[in-house]
């Protein structure tokens, strides 16, 4: 999600390729990890800590046949995937 307010000069600045959420794919399963508060929030409006088992929250475990979705839904909503 790029920030309009962002200024340059000497403090830091968002980029466009500034990642959001980090996947990591192993066989039949996903982890998603947030590494943005945008991300985090994301995760808290679309999953929520009750959805399923998620033993490993804020990281979201993804069954393979659920990934696209959730890709798309992230893209969707403007964020940046790693």
């Amino acid at each position: 999600m790029k920030n309009l307010f962002c200024s340059s000069g000497t403090s830091p600045t968002e980029t466009e390729d500034q990642q959001d959420f980090t996947i990591l794919v192993d066989g039949s399963i996903a982890l998603l990890t947030p590494v943005s508060k945008s991300a985090h929030d994301w995760l808290e409006q679309n999953i929520g800590t009750n959805n399923g088992f998620q033993p490993w929250w804020p990281t979201v475990v993804i069954e393979h046949r659920y990934v696209a979705d959730f890709l798309e839904g992230i893209r969707i909503d403007g964020l940046v995937i790693a």
